[in-house]
């Protein structure tokens, strides 16, 4: 009986509702035995005919072998094809009253209750089945047996419906230990997750960065040296919904950019100067690994749009599209390029803080041009601050709009304006102050230093073209017109850079970036001479992210500074960095 048996349900899901209710059926329906026959003699000229599938369905003969059959078992429920109980075999699409087997199945299913089928409403009866799967539906109908046996229907059970019973435990009790240890194993740990789970709404996320960085150059190389810096980031991500997301980051800091000198040995990148700082030296203000809350914004979607509300280190390039694949890392991380400049266009370092943003939908899209939005946000450095020349709208504040447009899978534009108002002592580019004092977080100081209130228009283009998916280019210019109150200081400021990307490089997940450009700079600006001249300072950024591990990457690179300080008077300067990220 179990050769039949096994033999049987090596071919088919159905075959296993028939082979099985040879024993169910004697104990609770003695007058159903002749059908079952009928459905057992049909199912062994099937395996008959069908031979190649039993030495498929051999026994494994070591351990390994019974192993890998656990394995494809358990991927069987990762793959959307997952079971679940039915009541009713008419709830099988593919299973029809004319089929064979189909009494055999209504008998299990329906005064049983021990056959299951997929989500998608079918039962796969042409499907070869594995041991495992014959296991786990046997020990369900075993299961059903029992609860009948110890019940008043135990008089209908024979003594050789209890052998067959047996001899079916015994040929299958390695795979009922398995099943039953694996449930067993998993009831443990979903007790132990649901013991200590830190919130049923919450994930942690983190990054460590490792930098070990030097410059070199003959007058900067010799006020430097090679140091060891971290920054660590944490991060709270709780959704309400499953569609919203309230971030909280932790973050702290030991970074301090290098002094960029010039040959008067004077310092360049002053308080007001962005030159040459990296992506993990933004670092919310904390130089002494002292923790910070440096982000607190909550994105939700409200119908077609969907909202981001800031309330501490919002940034325009958290909701805005950037347009710089490869380059850019949303978090300022460690994953995308070195430097500050390389990572996104300068415009939206203007303004950060407080404040509320729109990404809102628009047009059908046909043809090459797809579906665009429009993007709109407003941000306050100094929200929080009640005082007079402060708060929401009287302090230091960005408004930006920005249209979005992308022409087929393969290229994205960006239109950009930003209105800003600084007060006097505050930086162009500073981030809405997020790296602590209003400092830059890009460009020179003649482009940057703001000695009075000044109002600021800025327009930038970004565009990113990807033509192969080995290959990425995307670049930005961006102008600014800064206008200082009473001053007749006025200034104009650009900056542009191109960069191409190689993704999977050598390596899956691995990136070689190769970006240049010029950083913000002013143009003649009044009162800035010297080591602040009108030259062009351009940065040469080369780097390649190795992926270590879907956690772990190592990212050497250099940073190429000419004319720093807009003077090409001032020895260039190079910085060399290895860098390892480390996600979890």
């Amino acid at each position: 009986m179990s050769n039949l048996l096994w033999k049987t349900l090596a071919v088919s899901p159905a075959v296993l509702g028939a082979t099985l209710l040879v024993s169910a059926t004697a104990m609770a329906a003695p007058n159903a035995t002749k059908e079952v026959a009928a459905a057992e003699k049909t199912a062994a000229t099937e395996v008959a005919q069908t031979p190649q599938i039993l030495a498929q369905a051999a026994p494994a003969s070591n351990d390994a072998a019974v192993l890998d059959q656990v394995n494809r078992y358990s991927k069987e429920g990762t793959q959307n094809n997952s079971v679940s109980q039915v009541t009713s075999v008419s709830q099988f699409s593919d299973v029809q009253p004319t089929d064979w087997a189909f009494q055999a199945l209504q008998s299990l299913v329906e005064r049983y209750g021990c056959i299951a089928g997929y989500p998608s409403g079918v039962y796969r009866g042409n499907r070869a089945l594995t041991r495992y799967e014959f296991a786990a539906g046997l020990n369900a109908c075993l299961d059903r047996v029992n609860e009948l046996i110890a019940t008043a229907t135990a008089d209908l059970v024979t003594k050789q419906d209890l052998a067959t019973l047996q001899r079916l435990q015994e040929e299958f009790s390695a795979e009922l230990a398995t099943l039953r240890g694996r449930v067993d194993s998993l009831e443990a740990r979903t007790a132990e997750l649901e013991a200590n789970q830190f919130s049923t709404t919450t994930k942690l996320v983190g990054e460590a960065v490792f930098a070990v960085t030097d410059a070199f150059g003959s007058d900067t190389g010799d006020t430097n040296n090679t140091v060891f810096q971290d920054r660590v980031r944490l991060g709270l991500q709780t959704s309400f919904t499953g569609r919203d997301v309230l971030t909280t980051r932790l973050a702290a800091s030991n970074t301090t950019p290098f002094n960029i000198q010039d040959g008067a040995g004077g310092q360049i990148n002053t308080a007001a100067d962005g030159e040459g700082l990296q992506t993990f030296q933004v670092n919310g203000g904390s130089t002494n690994n002292s923790i910070k809350i440096d982000r607190l914004t909550y994105e939700v979607p409200i119908g077609p749009a969907q909202v981001y509300l800031a309330a501490a280190g919002g940034q325009h390039s958290q909701y805005a599209a950037v347009n710089n694949p490869y380059f850019f890392d949303k978090t300022d991380g460690g994953n995308g390029a070195l430097s500050t400049f390389s990572s996104e266009n300068p415009i939206y370092r203007i303004g950060g803080g407080a404040g509320l943003a729109l990404n809102i939908p628009f047009g059908q899209g046909g043809g090459i041009l797809r579906p665009s939005s429009l993007t709109v946000g407003y941000l306050a450095s100094e929200a929080n601050n009640p005082a007079d020349g402060a708060g929401l709208f009287d302090g230091n504040y960005a408004a930006l709009g920005q249209l979005n447009f992308s022409v087929g899978d393969r290229i994205a534009l960006a239109a950009t304006y930003v209105h800003g108002y600084n007060g006097q002592g505050s930086s162009l580019f500073d981030a809405g102050g997020f790296n602590g004092n209003n400092l830059p977080l890009v460009g020179t100081e003649a482009a940057n230093r703001l000695d009075t209130p000044t109002s600021s228009n800025s327009y930038g283009i970004s565009a990113a073209f990807r033509p192969s998916d080995k290959l990425s280019i995307s670049g930005f210019v961006s102008y600014h017109d800064v206008t200082p109150s009473g001053s007749g200081n006025d200034y104009e400021a650009w900056s542009y850079g191109a960069g191409v990307a190689l993704p999977d490089f050598g390596k899956k997940g691995n990136v070689l970036g190769i970006f240049a450009g010029a950083v913000p700079y002013a143009l003649n600006r009044p009162g800035f001479t010297g080591r602040n001249g009108g030259d062009v300072p351009y940065q040469i950024e080369g780097f390649y992210k190795y992926r270590v591990s879907d956690n772990v990457s190592i990212t050497p690179g250099v940073i190429y500074l000419t004319s720093p300080g807009q003077n090409s008077d001032n020895d260039d300067a190079i910085i060399g960095t290895l860098r390892t990220t480390f996600t979890f």
